[in-house]
This record gives C-alpha cells, structure tokens and sequence, in this order.
C-alpha cells in the first residue's frame, strides 16, 4: 500500500505542473472508466468531479455485471475512482463553467482558473425530473421510490407498482412494468390532453389515476401516495417517470449538435460534431445503463488516444 501511495502522490505532483492532455467533466461510471484507459494509454488526464453523481443514488443494484450479490452505488463509484487514480488519473473536485476554442485544443475555466487540454470527454450525465414532493429523496434513498425500470424492474416482479408521469412517457413505462408484475397502477400529474395511450393502458390491465398528488409518506417499507381529494392508495414502489434534463450546457456552447432530446449526438468513436469533443453516459443519446456508460467510454477512450497518435505523427498509415 506504501508503495501504491508513493506513486500516486508522484503523478499528482507531475499533473500538478503541467495542464492534461484530455480533460474529462463528470466524475461518475462513464468519466471514471475513460480515466483508467487513458491512464493506461499513458496520457496525462484530470478528471472535473462537480459532485454527486447520478450513480451515488443507487442503493443496490443486481443488474452491474461481474456482483451477482448487488452493490451500491458508492461502492461502485469508489472502486471505479480508485482504479482511475492508480494509473495516474488526477480527479480534482470542481465545476467546470465554460468552454472554448484555442487553436488545436480547448480552454475550460474551473472557478476562476484556466484548464487548457488537448480533449475534452464530456460525462456530465442527467438530472432526473423528481416529483415535487415532500420525502421523495428519502424514498428514493430506501429503493421505495425508483427511476430506472430498466435497472431494477426485476425487483418489482409481482409486487403492487405506482408510476408517476406527465406525459406519454409515464404511459410507456408503466407498460413496460408490465413485464413483472400485474398490478400495475399509472398516477397521471399531467394535463389530461398530455396522455394519448388510454386504450393500450386499458388493454394491459394498468390502472390509470388522473391525479396531482400531494406527497409521498414511507410507511415501513411501503410508500402511500396521497392524491388530492383526501384519497390514499398504498403501493410496494413508485417509479418516477417524469424524465430527465441532460447536462449539455458546455456543449451548447461550443455548438455542438444535439438530438431532439437535447442530449449529444456522436459518431460510432462517440466523437460530437466538434472535433476534439467526446461524450459518453447519459449526457449520450442512448440507453441510461452503467453498463452501457462504461463501454461508451472505453470507446472515447480509444479513439481519444488514437487521434492524438495521428496529429503527432506517431501512426502507420492505412
């Protein structure tokens, strides 16, 4: 272990003199596997961590490949951060505000200071659209209010499911749930005219509610959802189906194309349209998935450190 800290205290102090060569923003699954490739391709990296990751949220997940049993969200992230450090990632706590242009590379302003990089890989994920109710992150801290059915719908089998949409979107998922369990209740908080699929929700058996609601109580390890009127209904989870808000503001900036949704659209390499500028996790079009996340970001990764090879001349060519 001695030995471990010695040679990370010698990388921190060599980043410490010189800017990265690939500046990475977002310190959750995506950000902290691109760290550790590029560690191993040997380029200088430092990683942007504004806090609190999507991925801390998690309170045990089965579907992480490689942990039959489980594991946290925190354990993943701390053994994803340690592996980064140990082949010379430096992660710095900060916020990065803005991004331009200089010449070949970039210039990121980080609290008043200047980051000048070569890459820049954007990781900055989502934010999840909670309902404005009182307790929700305690509930969701307990697993009992969830976001992802994807994730952890495994563990909904058979069991009595609230999902809380505004949109079409609440409609598709509580379809999806479906898929485990048969009493599948959508509490619709939107405008009525904002749900077309009444029929196919009529048709699958999910109970539809049109309803605002006005909190969400823990009640051992249930959760009672009270909706206007004085009327309570009782379920073994709520999925939040309101969405989510990428955090694309930097690429915005440098005019980067986006999808409809607002969030990055990238080559087969996830390069953006900018060159020089990748982008991996959710910030990504795709598939909200750690899994999925860390594969983007071996990806960006490679392709990072394989563009850099050609603009120094250090390849063969075809």
């Amino acid at each position: 272990m001695r030995g471990r800290a010695v040679r990370l205290v010698a990388r921190r102090l060599a980043h410490a003199v010189n800017d990265p060569e690939v500046l990475i923003i977002g310190a959750g699954p995506a950000g902290l596997t691109a760290a550790t490739y590029l560690g191993r391709f040997r380029r200088r990296t430092m990683v942007m961590d504004a806090g609190a990751p999507r991925a801390c949220w998690i309170p045990l997940s089965h579907n992480m490949p490689g942990f039959p049993a489980g594991i946290t969200g925190a354990d993943i992230l701390k053994r994803m951060r340690e592996q980064a450090e140990e082949y010379g990632a430096v992660i710095r706590p900060g916020r990065v505000e803005s991004l331009v242009h200089d010449g070949e590379g970039f210039i990121a302003q980080v609290e008043g200071r200047s980051i000048r990089a070569r890459a820049i890989l954007l990781a900055t994920g989502v934010v999840d659209h909670h309902p404005d109710l009182p307790g929700v992150e305690r509930a969701v801290q307990k697993a009992l209010v969830r976001i992802c059915p994807i994730c952890d719908g495994y563990e909904a089998t058979g069991k009595a499911v609230a999902v809380i949409g505004d949109s079409d979107k609440g409609a598709r998922e509580a379809a999806f749930m479906r898929t485990y369990s048969d009493r599948v209740t959508l509490i619709h908080i939107g405008p009525a005219d904002a749900l077309t699929r009444r029929d196919e929700l009529d048709r699958l058996g999910v109970e539809l509610v049109l309803a605002p609601l006005e909190s969400i109580d823990i009640e051992q390890d249930r959760v009672t959802a009270l909706s206007y009127g004085g009327q309570s209904r009782t379920f073994d989870l709520v999925y939040s189906a309101l969405g989510t808000s990428p955090n694309a503001e930097l690429a915005q900036g440098l005019k980067a194309r986006l999808a409809s949704d607002g969030r990055l659209e990238v080559d087969l390499h996830q390069a953006t349209s900018v060159p020089g500028l990748y982008a991996a996790g959710d910030v990504v079009r795709g598939l909200n998935q750690i899994a999925v996340a860390t594969a983007e970001a071996a990806v960006a990764a490679t392709d990072i450190h394989n563009r850099l090879r050609r603009i120094d001349g250090l390849t063969v060519a075809d």
